[in-house]
């Protein structure tokens, strides 16, 4: 079915008059922007005067019938018709605020639901930036307002989320305004623009409430069970099930609660407390038949099967710290309960006896972290300032053992302590090199120490590392009851490796020597150690460990010492 506009009236049919009305209540629509139940009341009139199943529809210059074949569109010519003077509505007076251009014609406009986002063009956004700007409303838009970076209406569409939430935003201070102002004409007529525009987007603004009552529920859950507003809490639970040479099947456990407190961006207070079941293993059994000189509570090196054995079984203070930023390369340390380890010696790839390696002495260099005061912390203070814009790190710490004793060969200054400093090169995104010193009193020994920490990347999954120390110490030590004069060396190399069978996995094989030295007993001890981690979920992994000690605390009458282990770590 295809007419001309000038067939269709010349011809006098029945739609004449149809047509003219339609066209009159376009056009006092279109000025008036707030009169969708006479527009609505337009189509439905229409559509009953056609043929049953067609709808007539006028788009600019063309003319549509729709029916229940595909319908047929062609490019019609536009009859000039006299001016309809407007009619005014007895309940919407004319607004003293500037108007929105009126469209030509409604049905140019294209349909809310048809549109992805809301353009500045568009009936909706001008209509709604008018209402914004008219009563000062803060949309929670990216910049609270509807303009652009250069002051001027933004160009970009809005999103139909973006402008849900600039519509909830208007329709509460309007609602708000008409409170106060009930009988002001001209906020009524605002209502209805409000009315149109709430229909129109009615879909979006339903998610809009659907989400924030989501968020609200989850907000009011999250506050109900935080621990803190300040305060974060990491838990963690180690168990290894080991059994090895002349030992019996035994099970090795550690528990650490961790408190993390901030009280802005630039602080830390770190709160630990650690408790075990004073468990043992293999290697750990044949170092203490002797003086225990290099076991995991050694005298001189922490270099038995497992770094968490020999934990006492009371709950003790582990760590207590404070660090504060003072600047974004500058951070300052104090506490009563320092260790070195968390300052110094650190490597990606042997660093943590909860996923790497288990033995102390492939986790420090015992030359540099002296394990007399690693072991049970200390009272003292760090520095750790890293220029911008270079490859450096600089590194420093002072900790007293017997900080609380006020006797004269004790306390602050006294026997124990340990101060070093550390100097880190990232050389590339490879290699790092780490070079450090330890001056050190411990059981009237004075203690020098030269170390170096190195890391390379052989690729994404494939790395080695290594430790060297040298050192000198003098002096006539009280716990072994011996005048010492030794230059020991210590040294340990290695390759870690990740992903390997199963995305996520660490593994790792290392050799090294904790105290090589003709005046600490009489051979060598030699460590050997391998494992696969496995992570099970975010908060459980698995871990088999086979270590082989040779000559246990440099003492040839050990012989060697096989420990197989199967580590089990729990963290929250």
């Amino acid at each position: 079915m295809e007419l001309s506009v000038k067939q269709f009236f010349k011809q006098g049919i029945r739609y004449s008059r149809l047509l003219a009305s339609g066209l009159l209540g376009f056009s006092i629509f279109s000025s008036l922007l707030c009169l969708p139940s006479f527009a609505a009341s337009l189509t439905k009139s229409t559509s009953q005067r056609l043929n049953e199943g067609q709808r007539l529809e006028v788009k600019g210059q063309r003319l549509e019938v729709k029916g229940q074949s595909k319908p047929r569109i062609i490019e019609v010519d536009i009859v000039d018709y006299p001016p309809i003077p407007p009619s005014p509505h007895p309940l919407v007076p004319p607004s003293p605020h500037p108007p929105i251009p009126p469209s030509p014609l409604l049905a140019q406009q294209t349909s809310v639901d048809e549109l992805s986002d809301v353009k500045p063009t568009d009936w909706a956004y001008q209509a709604l930036k008018s209402l914004i700007e008219r009563y000062g409303v803060i949309t929670g838009l990216p910049d609270g307002t509807f303009k652009g970076d250069r002051g001027s209406i933004a160009e970009r569409a809005l999103t139909r989320d973006e402008f849900a939430a600039g519509l909830a935003a208007t329709l509460y201070k309007v609602e708000e305004t008409i409170a106060t102002t009930i009988t002001d004409k001209y906020i009524e007529q605002d209502r209805i623009t409000l009315r149109r525009l709430q229909k129109e987007f009615g879909q979006a603004l339903q998610q809009l409430r659907t989400r924030l009552d989501d968020i609200e529920s989850r907000s009011s859950q999250l506050q109900a069970n935080q621990f803190s507003t300040t305060t974060k809490l990491k838990g963690q639970q180690i168990v290894g099930v080991t059994d090895g040479r002349n030992a019996n099947f035994s099970a090795v456990s550690r528990t650490r609660l961790t408190f993390l407190t901030s009280f802005s961006q630039k602080d830390l207070l770190v709160t630990q407390l650690e408790s075990g079941n004073n468990g043992g293993d293999a290697v750990g059994l044949a170092q203490k038949q002797d003086s225990n000189l290099l076991g995991s509570n050694g005298t001189f090196a922490n270099a038995g099967g497992l770094d968490f054995t020999d934990v006492e079984d009371d709950v003790k203070l582990r760590r207590l710290y404070y660090t504060l930023r003072p600047s974004t390369d500058l951070a300052l340390t104090v506490g009563t309960k320092i260790s070195p380890r968390d300052f110094i010696d650190g490597n990606r790839y042997a660093n943590n006896e909860a996923a790497d390696f288990s033995s102390g002495i492939f986790l420090n260099n015992p030359l540099i972290v002296q394990n007399k005061i690693d072991r049970n912390g200390g009272a003292g203070a760090a520095i750790v300032w890293k220029p911008q814009n270079t490859q450096l790190t600089f590194r420093s710490l002072y900790i007293a053992g017997d900080a609380n004793s006020n006797s004269d060969d004790d306390g602050f200054f006294g026997d124990p302590h340990q101060a070093s400093a550390e100097l880190e090169y990232i050389l590339s995104d490879k290699l790092t090199l780490k070079l450090q010193y330890t001056n050190a009193e411990i059981d009237d020994t004075e203690i020098n120490a030269y170390g170096l920490n190195a890391e390379y990347a052989l690729n994404r999954n494939t790395g080695i590392f290594g430790r060297l120390g040298i050192g000198n110490y003098q002096g006539f030590n009280t716990a072994i009851g011996q005048d010492l004069n030794l230059n020991p060396v210590s040294w340990t190399l290695g390759v870690g490796l990740r992903n390997i069978g199963i995305p996520g996995t660490i593994a790792g094989v290392a050799i090294g020597q904790p105290f090589v030295s003709d005046g600490l007993g009489n051979a060598t001890q030699t460590n050997f150690e391998t494992f696969y981690n496995l992570q099970l979920s975010e908060n459980i992994s698995v871990t088999p460990i086979v270590s082989l000690v040779i000559n246990p605390d440099n003492d040839s009458n050990q012989g060697t010492i096989w420990q197989t282990t199967f580590r089990t770590v729990f963290s929250f």
